[in-house]
C-alpha cells in the first residue's frame, strides 16, 4: 500500500481529531534522513541560490511514464512558484523528482531536499481508477501538489526550528498542505478536496486488506509511524475546506467522512489552524 507524505517513510494508524490543533500551539523542528547522494546546502548563498528549485532525477524503467508526466504538467515548478511567492527561506530547498524505490515522498532536512516520487503517478491513477475515475490525471495531479505543499510544510517547520512531536509536525504539515490549497480558491479548494479523497479511497483499501488479513487468520500489518490515520486525514482536509468556505462546500459536512456534528465546529477550527501558522510564518513571509 503506498503510503505518502512525511519526512521519514509514511505511514497511518493513529490519531484523534483535535490532534492536529493542539499541536500546532507547540513550537518546533523536523527530522527526516532519506537515501542522500548528494552534500548539504551550505547557508551562505546568493539570492539566486534561495527559494525553492526543482530538478529531476534519471528515472527508473519502470517509472518513465510517471517520470515524463510530472515533467509535462510542471506541476512541481507551479507549486515551488507558488511557495517562494508566499515566503522567503532564506536558503534553498531542493524539490527533486526521482525513482523512490517505493520509500514514499519525503523531506531531508539535513540535505534540505524535498523528494517527489516518480512512482507515485501510476499509484494514485491506479486508486483513482479503481473508483471509476478516468483518466485520472487532474485527480493524479492534485493529490501530488498536495504532497509538494506538505513535504514544505516539513522544510518551513526546520527553516524556522519549530518543535513539535512527530505525530504534531505531521498534523502541522498537513495543515500547511491545506493552507496554500486554499490560497488558491475555488480552484484549490477542488484539488483538497480530491486530496482527501484519495485519503478516503487508501482508507478503505487498508481496512479491505486489513480484514482480509484478519479472515485468513493472518497478523494484519502492523507498522506504526507517526502519521494520523488516513481516514482522519481526509476528515481533517475536508474540515478545513469546509471551515473556509462553508457556502461552496456545505455538501461535505454530514458526509460519511465528515461528521456534522464536528463540521459545526469547523470554521473556527481552520481559523485557528490558519491562524497558527500565519503567526509562524511571519518571518518569512512575502504575501498574504
Amino acid at each position: 500500500m503506498r503510503k505518502r507524505g512525511g519526512y521519514d517513510g509514511h505511514g497511518l494508524r493513529s490519531g484523534r481529531a483535535w490532534a492536529g490543533l493542539s499541536a500546532l500551539l507547540l513550537l518546533g523542528g523536523c527530522g527526516l534522513s532519506g537515501d542522500e547522494t548528494e552534500g548539504s546546502e551550505t547557508n551562505a548563498r546568493s539570492p539566486a541560490d534561495r527559494g525553492f528549485a526543482v530538478s529531476y532525477e534519471q528515472p527508473s524503467a519502470a517509472d518513465l511514464d510517471g517520470a515524463s508526466f510530472l515533467r509535462g504538467r510542471k506541476l512541481m515548478e507551479e507549486a515551488s512558484e507558488t511557495l517562494d511567492a508566499f515566503v522567503g527561506v532564506g536558503h534553498q530547498v531542493r524539490v527533486v523528482g526521482r525513482s523512490c524505490g517505493g520509500e514514499g515522498s519525503s523531506y531531508d532536512p539535513e540535505a534540505r531536499r524535498i523528494e517527489i516520487c516518480y512512482e507515485e503517478v501510476a499509484e494514485e491513477r491506479e486508486l483513482f481508477q479503481g473508483a471509476g475515475r478516468h483518466p485520472a490525471d487532474d485527480e493524479v495531479v492534485a493529490v501530488l501538489v498536495e504532497t509538494v505543499f506538505h513535504e514544505a510544510g516539513h522544510a518551513l517547520i526546520d527553516a524556522l526550528d519549530l518543535s513539535y512531536t512527530d505525530r504534531g509536525e505531521e498534523d502541522a504539515a498537513d495543515q500547511f498542505a491545506a493552507l496554500m490549497l486554499l490560497r488558491k480558491g475555488v480552484s484549490g479548494e477542488r484539488q483538497l478536496r480530491v486530496a482527501a479523497e484519495e485519503y478516503g479511497l487508501s482508507a478503505a483499501e487498508d481496512e479491505k486488506v486489513e480484514g482480509e488479513a484478519a479472515d485468513g487468520d493472518e497478523a494484519a500489518d502492523g507498522d506504526e509511524d507517526e502519521h494520523a490515520p488516513d481516514r482522519l486525514r481526509a476528515a481533517n482536509h475536508l474540515c478545513y475546506l469546509y471551515g473556509s468556505a462553508p457556502g461552496r462546500n456545505s455538501d461535505v459536512a454530514g458526509s460519511t467522512l465528515l461528521r456534522r456534528a464536528r463540521a459545526a465546529g469547523c470554521g473556527k477550527e481552520w481559523a485557528l489552524v490558519r491562524g497558527v501558522w500565519m503567526k509562524n510564518l511571519a518571518p518569512l513571509l512575502r504575501g498574504r
